[in-house]
């Protein structure tokens, strides 16, 4: 799809008007972030990654999460959570991720101050 985005491009993959060889994903992983980043503006700590991405298939998705955290300094502590989902953000000639967020917080056996 080119970046002149019709305003109907959520109807369009419903109903077969749009050729796509990616499906929509959403993904979750518990983790920890092991150097803070600034454009995301995360501190060291434990905290869930969520994004979305344009893919393949669950594994290139998964791929995908991995490669990115990364880069960005966050450990996946265990597993990805990876979900079918209805898409935010219409898709590309490439598969790409877009809409990550970094949610901190608390270990269970921290103290409060």
């Amino acid at each position: 799809m080119s970046e002149n985005i019709p305003a109907d491009w959520k109807l369009q993959p419903r109903f077969g008007q749009t050729d796509t060889d990616f499906t929509h994903y959403a993904m979750v992983a518990d983790g920890r972030v092991v150097e803070p980043n600034a454009d995301f503006k995360t501190e060291a700590g434990p905290s869930v990654l969520s994004m979305k991405a344009w893919a393949k298939d669950p594994d290139e998705a998964g791929d995908m999460i991995v490669a990115i955290s990364n880069h960005l300094g966050f450990k996946i502590a265990d597993k990805v959570d990876i979900y079918a989902t209805d898409p935010d953000a219409p898709p590309k000639d490439k598969p790409f991720g877009y809409d990550l967020k970094f949610t901190p917080y608390a270990e269970p056996d921290a103290t409060l101050q």
